[in-house]
């Protein structure tokens, strides 16, 4: 043997670590980092709660010291460490940590702050109420029970709890080779599902979701989506998006200032750190509009307090909260438990099944504990009742034997009469109080009873007292008793709806004791943020320069200015460029950015990137694909959730498809006749309606603009020479209205002009002189005014009415008398009374005056002074700008005055006679 002892025997060093290391793993797995998907406990809690029972350490009782529970865990269950211990009872007593706390803490347990809870020497713990409901029968052989580390201890492998834990407390943990993340969940909802459960087994998940919509967190906070939950439910691993909760307040009477409080927070969030990231993103100009941070959380709950600048959008602030914090945070949903030993994941059905099985096999172990249990005592009083029915002759027995074994063995060898018994056992049958494995010649025999050990030796310990006529008829009422919990006991092992039965009554009970309302509310929203849920909705100014440079800036930064006033520039002017479109557009809107070479671009208004009055801006070539030589020639403001994007794609094959669409300017004008024209009508929808500087007009369904394309799309086929300059939104039936620089109009419906594809050229608009071009397009809205301006810049107000509808392809009438004074017509735009409008310059400079100040004029006029302009100095464009008006309070009637003097001009203009020229004629 000595010999064999001292033998070395080479083993492969693979196969030794492969085999401890799979040792190593289900010891971690099975015994530390998995819950049990029957109490949803680790071992770890499970040895907390059942050391505290043991100590008596219950709900009701006085709190003991956290050190002397932890010993006993240590030292008994749970060979660890202390600290680890100790920091799993903390949790288990922390209200933002545990959604139904299992431990009753009394001293510094820590907050969500991240403060470390006192040492355990100081705290104080005992069980809370609900924990005494997972414990509930352990006496009663309701588990299986397995030795303790060393041996010496008995421990049950499983509590038999009535609290479905796995979903309401959840789990989280990190094995070897998988982890586990289950959230925490409502208690009525959760026992709930299992009622609808044991009602209907068949029920599907997504039925089961009806009861349980999704996890309920101690700290509350909004669940963003329910497409995570769904996933999770259904295949047992999902992400779910939390958000924190917050509201929006005034700090001022007027309502100038806001601040916003955060209320609550995602689960497992550090208010500190949360608070200093803020405090970071503010100090690093990563977060705008944020002037004081502070928390107001005390006892009465959780107060974080952002004040914000004045003026600020308190919605667009948070939306950047939620992007940059953890103010919004994932919760990767990994439901893995182990059941009968084995890790599994498991989706929402499988873990109430699983629970709800653990309650049967719980119940009927407990049924059967209690059956045994009460046949043992009614045996012992069906003895005593045999006794007292005997009194008389049992005590002379017993007076007459010289010891109790020898009192006990005549006992036993007497035939005893007693027909009160009989009848009893009788009616409640006669194997209903016989203990198993009781020996036949025991019991009622040829009307005899023949006493039994366990009765002889109760009636040998019975007192004097219960001889007396009460204490009879207490004993044969037990006994009557104790028959009827048998057959109800024997009816619950028997029939499989009674056992259900109890079951559900005993959840009921646990739901009316301990369930709550949900905390944590389920929003149906978008989860992911997009760029336009940070950006501010308001009104911007989009300039496009002459020279390619865009830039957008805050309508409100302009001031109102009278009629003549000089302005304020608009953009730097450098290498002699100058603002050549301007659009006020709402910052979400997306632009439809036409260009010189036919093609169409979008942009959403916040990607134009912002920039001060005096810098250029950034040069468009940076935001589009431009080719060389091509400019941006108009924009568009356009909604595209409302166009009712078209499914179909417009891939490369669509432009080749449209070659078929192409029509030649001049076949076209051949051939075309007011009569085909007529017949050419269309329903109405939505189009594109644009037109050329060389009179080209065409129109094409806005579905083909639909999806965007960031290479840019083909919006029409151009002449040689010839560019864009205008593009309008129109319904198919409306009028069309088109100004040259020559000062003259033309007004025709547009049903005059039949639908195209992209690609196509169009067909004539207006007919114009040599070197005459198209400088506006506009669609007529009621009740508005047209107002011209020219270069030199003069402009005027004309109504509505006196522009005729003629037919398309005509020279048209006069709009504004264009001669040495006033230039070339630069601008026509629609206006209101109340209305406003930017003028531009070449120079940069921009005007912002009333409408109201500009005269009313008929056609054939030369119209008043909008702006003054320096020496080479032209006016370039103009803009209807829709806000209410806001003039400065100095500019009062001498300001008006004195801009008399400075226009003498104004007056003499005004009163301008109509020329000699044939104005109501076409040429």
């Amino acid at each position: 043997m000595g010999e064999l002892a001292r033998e070395i025997l080479p083993i492969s060093i693979e196969d030794e670590m492969r085999q401890s290391y799979l040792d190593y793993a289900m010891s971690v797995i099975v015994g530390r980092a998995l819950p049990d998907a029957r109490d949803g406990l680790k071992p770890v809690h499970r040895r907390v709660l059942f050391a505290m029972r043991e100590l008596g350490n219950d709900w009701n009782k006085p709190y003991k010291k956290s050190a002397r529970v932890v010993g006993d865990v240590i030292g008994k269950y749970h060979p660890h460490g202390d600290i680890a211990v100790y920091h799993t009872i903390v949790r288990m007593a922390q209200p933002f940590s545990m959604r139904y706390m299992l431990v009753d803490g009394q001293g510094n347990f820590g907050s969500v702050d991240g403060d470390n809870a006192a040492a355990m020497r100081y705290t104080e713990v005992r069980m809370d109420k609900i924990a005494h409901e997972m414990l509930a029968d352990l006496e009663k052989e309701t588990v299986d029970w397995v030795p303790n580390y060393d041996g010496t201890e008995q421990i049950p492998a499983v509590l038999p709890t009535k609290i479905p834990s796995l979903l309401v407390n959840g789990s989280s943990g990190i094995a070897v080779g998988m982890a586990t993340n289950i959230p925490p969940h409502n208690l009525t909802e959760v026992i709930n599902g299992c009622l609808a459960l044991i009602d209907n087994p068949e029920l599907s998940v997504d039925e089961l979701m009806q009861f349980i919509p999704g996890p309920d967190f101690p700290t509350a906070g909004i669940i963003n989506g329910r497409a995570g939950i769904i996933e999770a439910y259904r295949t047992g691993r999902g992400r779910i998006y939390m958000r924190a909760r917050a509201e929006f307040e005034d700090i001022d009477k007027a309502g100038t200032r806001q601040q916003i409080v955060i209320t609550e927070l995602p689960y497992q969030l550090n208010k500190a750190r949360l608070i200093e990231k803020i405090a970071e993103l503010v100090k690093e100009k990563k977060l705008e509009g944020i002037t004081e941070l502070r928390d107001e959380s005390d006892k009465d709950g959780m107060r974080v307090v952002i004040e914000l600048r004045r003026g600020e959008v308190p919605e667009v602030i948070l939306n950047n909260l939620y992007a940059q914090t953890q103010m919004q945070s994932v919760f990767g949903i990994n439901n893995v438990a182990l059941v009968d030993g084995r890790p599994r994941l498991l989706n929402l059905k499988d873990m109430l099944e699983v629970f709800v099985r653990h309650r049967r096999e719980v119940v009927t172990r407990r049924t059967v504990y209690e059956l045994r249990k009460a046949r043992e005592r009614g045996h012992i009083l069906e003895g005593q009742a045999v006794a007292l029915s005997n009194i008389d002759p049992v005590i002379e027995l017993i007076k007459a034997s010289p010891t109790p074994a020898e009192a006990r063995e005549r006992l036993l060898a007497t035939a005893w009469e007693s027909s009160a018994v009989a009848a009893m056992v009788e009616r409640a049958g006669a194997e209903s109080c016989r203990p198993e494995g009781l020996d036949e010649q025991y019991g009622m025999r040829d009307g005899r009873y023949y006493l039994s050990p366990e009765q002889a030796q109760a009636i040998l310990e019975l007192r004097l007292h219960r001889l007396t006529g009460l204490e009879h008829e207490k004993l044969l009422t037990e006994y009557q008793e104790i028959l009827e919990q048998i057959g109800e006991l024997i009816h619950i092992l028997t029939s499989p709806e009674r056992l259900l039965e109890v079951i559900r009554e005993e959840l009921e009970k646990v739901k009316a004791d301990f369930g709550d309302e949900r905390r944590t509310e389920i929003v149906a929203s978008q989860v992911d943020l997009t760029i336009a849920d940070l950006i501010t909705e308001e009104e911007r100014v989009v300039t496009i320069s002459h020279g390619g440079y865009a830039k957008s800036q805050p309508l409100s930064a302009y001031n109102a200015q009278r009629r003549g006033g000089r302005g304020k520039a608009a953009t730097g002017v450098k290498d002699e460029d100058f603002v050549e479109h301007l659009l006020v557009a709402n910052s979400h809107a997306t632009l439809l950015l036409f260009s010189s070479k036919g093609k169409v671009y979008w942009k959403r208004t916040f990607e134009i990137p912002e920039a001060s009055r005096t810098a250029r801006g950034r040069p468009l070539v940076n935001l589009l694909p431009l080719e060389e030589g091509e400019r941006i020639t108009a924009m568009l403001q356009v909604d595209l959730e409302s166009l009712g994007q078209d499914e179909e794609l417009l891939d490369e094959q669509d432009d080749s498809i449209l070659e078929g669409e192409l029509v030649a300017l001049d076949e076209t004008e051949e051939s075309e006749t007011e009569q085909e024209q007529e017949e050419a009508e269309e329903p109405t929808g939505a189009y594109v309606f644009m037109a050329t500087a060389k009179g080209t007009v065409k129109k094409t369904p806005l579905s083909q603009f639909s999806r965007p394309r960031n290479s840019g799309l083909i919006a029409l086929r151009l002449e040689e020479g010839d560019t864009l300059i205008a593009a309008a939104i129109t319904d198919g039936a409306q009028d069309v209205m088109l100004f040259s620089d020559g000062g003259k109009v033309i007004r025709f419906n547009e049903r005059k002009v039949r639908s195209m594809g992209r690609t196509a050229r169009g067909v004539r608009g207006m007919r114009l002189l040599d070197e005459q071009q198209l400088i506006s397009m506009l669609i007529p809205e009621p009740e508005t005014q047209i107002l011209t301006a020219s270069e030199h810049g003069y402009g005027k107000r004309t109504v509505i009415e006196e522009f005729p509808v003629r037919g398309r392809g005509g020279q048209g009438v006069i709009a504004m008398v264009t001669n040495e004074r006033n230039g070339k017509l630069v601008g026509a735009i629609q206006v209101l009374d109340g209305e406003e409008i930017m003028l531009i310059s070449d120079q940069g400079t921009l005007v912002r005056t009333r409408v109201d100040e500009i005269s009313s004029q008929s056609r054939n006029t030369q119209g008043v002074t909008l702006i003054k302009l320096g020496n080479e100095e032209k006016l370039v464009g103009l803009e209807r700008v829709q806000e209410p008006y806001d003039v400065e309070d100095e500019l009062d009637s001498a300001a008006e005055s004195a801009e008399l003097i400075d226009n003498p001009e104004i007056a003499d203009v005004a009163g301008v006679e109509p020329t000699a020229d044939d104005a109501d004629s076409e040429e």
